[in-house]
């Protein structure tokens, strides 16, 4: 039996092994395919995760998690592989599974993982695909683990013109130094690594080749790189976000998805380049709704990214995920960054972004003693003189990075990964689902008989599931296709059959709503709780005949039914 390993983070052939392990263990509810191909070669996995003794995956309202876009946030592939772990293990999830799919890509970016699971790790944001340029930059400060202990931790030097000073409060600690401040021992803080071509006095960061952001490739809103750095030369140049959009489109079925990040510990939601207003009131509501659920489940608050979770006040990002499922494919879509280390350390009421810039000195105490009581210290390492070939005597230490924020500590990752599983399976039981509510023949005399399907939408959200599909007209709405068993009913060059009296071969049943609409005052007020998700189709025909009806839509599904009508 497949078990999921929360105590570390998976190579790539790791990775490969343990999904192959799920198929073979749950053959009747896993599939693994690949998408496509990385930059380097590498197959980009898919799991369709369903029970395929009831129902084909793509006739089903289906679900799409993927996870580590981004090259280090390697617990998104936890958590999406913690989704996969539930509903094939959990039996309570076995209900689930027969109406509904779920495709999961833990690991959309299988290169830059790799590099960041290397000791020491080469730290990138995305693809290792070099761009804008090809060359190396021939100048500053690259990081790299100079003593050898498999970590990259912090350069202090003593400058009599620095920007940070030891702190008064806590000496393992280094505290901005005041405006107007002098007459005190001042440091210049920088990444532990060494300088390219260094003159001696010139210091900068050294600029990564590796230049992509691939969450900024996707094709809604996309904006060339002088506006949106990292976006690539065009929508979708990058394998990886290419198969990604390509395997979404060719699923029509998804009714929704969550994509794993890190770190924040909040649930993201579009717009991210417009505010609210611009939306469907019906959709923020729908999206509302959907996020307080999450923040009961998660603890993470759902907030909207241009609202909230903005870098900088004048600016906005765009061609990322959850925008363009929202805006081109009308599905609800949430980015979920992994991890609060200052929730963790009794940090509250902080912005997201914000604290990054600006926080209070006693908020980094709070954090260096959450290091010292919870991670046994190993998030924040002392300060021990270091020969640096380059600038001589300095000291080396400070925050270990990698270990304490961009991704859960092993300890802390199971906890944290497994309520954002639950909410993500949650999300799917909302989608739209066609059942089959009433199919009758009704006999009218002379052999001639009325056949009636009704069929009803059982799911919450309604089979367009957003308002902005339905104006983009982005799905259509339920059809009901009429067959005469043993005729083909292409209707190509011949004229209406005669068994046929009444009605179309195929009809359109329009959308059908689920009850997200529904207000919480029409319990006080007698407000009307309509039909509106039912739709019921009718033809006359002649016998005797068999038939068959199969009533379909895109995302809810797939129903159907049989008549025998007269004698023969």
């Amino acid at each position: 039996m497949p078990s999921l390993a929360f105590d570390r983070f998976y190579l790539y052939d790791e990775l490969a092994a343990l999904l192959q392990q799920y198929q073979a263990e749950y053959p009747n509810l896993v599939e693994i395919s690949s998408i496509g191909n990385s930059f380097e070669g590498r197959k980009i996995w898919l799991a369709t995760v369903t029970d395929l003794s009831v129902g084909k995956s793509s006739e089903k309202p289906a679900f799409w998690v993927d996870g580590n876009i981004h090259a280090s946030e390697v617990s998104a592939s936890t958590a999406a592989l913690a989704v996969i772990d539930k509903l094939v293990i959990d039996p309570k999830h076995a209900e689930l599974l027969k109406t509904h799919t779920f495709y999961v890509v833990p690991r959309l970016n299988p290169d830059g993982a790799e590099w960041t699971l290397e000791s020491p790790p080469r730290v990138i944001r995305s693809s290792t695909r070099p761009y804008p340029y090809e060359e190396e930059d021939p100048y500053g400060l690259e990081a790299s683990d100079l003593d050898g202990d498999g970590r990259i931790l912090q350069i202090r030097i003593k400058d009599a013109h620095g920007a940070w000073k030891i702190s008064e409060d806590e000496p393992r600690l280094m505290k901005r130094r005041e405006p107007g401040e002098t007459g005190g021992t001042y440091y210049r803080l920088m990444s532990e690594g060494l300088f390219h071509n260094f003159d001696g006095l010139t210091m900068r960061s050294h600029r990564r080749k590796e230049g992509l952001d691939m969450n900024r490739n996707f094709p809604s809103a996309w904006r060339l790189e002088s506006d949106q750095p990292g976006s690539g030369p065009f929508p979708t140049s990058e394998p990886e976000v290419r198969a990604s959009v390509e395997a979404v489109v060719a699923r029509p079925n998804i009714c929704g998805a969550v994509t794993f990040h890190t770190f924040s510990g909040v649930n993201l939601r579009p717009p991210s380049s417009k505010p609210d207003d611009d939306l469907p009131a019906e959709d923020v509501w729908t999206y509302q709704h959907i996020g307080k659920v999450g923040e009961s489940m998660t603890g993470y608050p759902a907030i909207a990214v241009y609202h909230e979770f903005r870098y900088h006040p004048k600016e906005v990002i765009t061609g990322v995920f959850d925008d363009w499922m929202y805006e081109h494919r009308g599905v609800y879509a949430w980015t979920t960054e992994i991890w609060s280390p200052q929730r963790q350390a009794g940090i509250t009421g902080y912005k997201y972004i914000d604290w990054f810039r600006e926080h209070p000195h006693a908020d980094d105490i709070a954090l260096l003693k959450w290091s010292d009581d919870k991670l046994e210290g190993k998030g924040f390492v002392n300060w021990q003189p270091f020969s640096h070939p380059q600038l001589g005597e300095v000291e080396l230490g400070g925050w270990d990075f990698m270990y304490a924020f961009r991704n859960p500590p092993p300890s802390f990752l199971e906890s944290e990964v497994s309520p954002l599983a639950d909410w993500t399976i949650w999300q799917a039981s909302l989608a739209p689902r066609l059942n089959l509510l009433k199919s009758e023949s009704i006999p009218l005399g002379n052999d001639t008989f009325q056949l009636r399907v009704a069929v009803q939408n059982l799911g919450w959200l309604p089979t367009n599931v957003s308002k902005i599909a339905v104006d983009r007209r982005l799905v259509r709405g339920v059809r009901a296709k009429l067959k005469c068993n043993g005729e083909a009913n292409d209707g190509i060059g011949s004229f209406k059959p005669e068994w046929l009296i009444s009605g179309s071969f195929e009809q359109d049943g329009g959308q059908l709503a689920g009850w997200s609409h529904i207000s919480s005052s029409d319990g006080m007020f007698g407000g009307m709780n309509g039909t509106d998700d039912i739709a019921v189709f009718d033809w006359i025909v002649k016998g005797p005949a068999s038939f068959e009806v199969v009533v379909s839509h895109e995302r809810a599904g797939v129903v159907s039914t049989q008549f025998t009508v007269g004698e023969k």
